[in-house]
């Protein structure tokens, strides 16, 4: 009878660890903001749509720094300013935006 609790209770805990840990990796997301360098991209020999690998220096709004890798479909126009979506396992999705749009902070780290 004890067996069957404590086997009924692993089991449990085994599903709220897991829920618990896909609930982390879908929902962590944070925005880091980079300045493209060309010289920091690397072409892929590879034939996937992923073409380039770009290493950048990124910043978050408060201005903590992480370097970031993150592939693309095509080279990036150099010097634009990008918002890079992370989550758990790395860049989620990117965009370019405006310098304006950066905080006081990041845009002392990217001048």
């Amino acid at each position: 009878m004890k067996s069957k609790i404590l086997i009924t209770l692993g089991v449990i805990l085994f599903f709220v660890i897991c829920g618990v840990g896909i609930y982390h990796i879908e929902n962590y997301n944070e925005t880091y903001y980079t300045k493209v360098d060309n010289t920091k991209v690397e072409k892929l020999p590879t034939s996937d749509s992923m073409k380039y690998e770009y290493t950048l220096t990124s910043y978050n709004k408060k201005g903590f720094k992480k370097v970031l890798k993150f592939k693309t479909s095509r080279k990036l126009r150099d010097r634009a300013y990008l918002s890079l979506e992370v989550k758990t396992l790395g860049v989620h999705k990117w965009a370019e935006v405006d310098f304006d749009e950066l905080t006081n902070k990041v845009k002392e780290k990217l001048k």
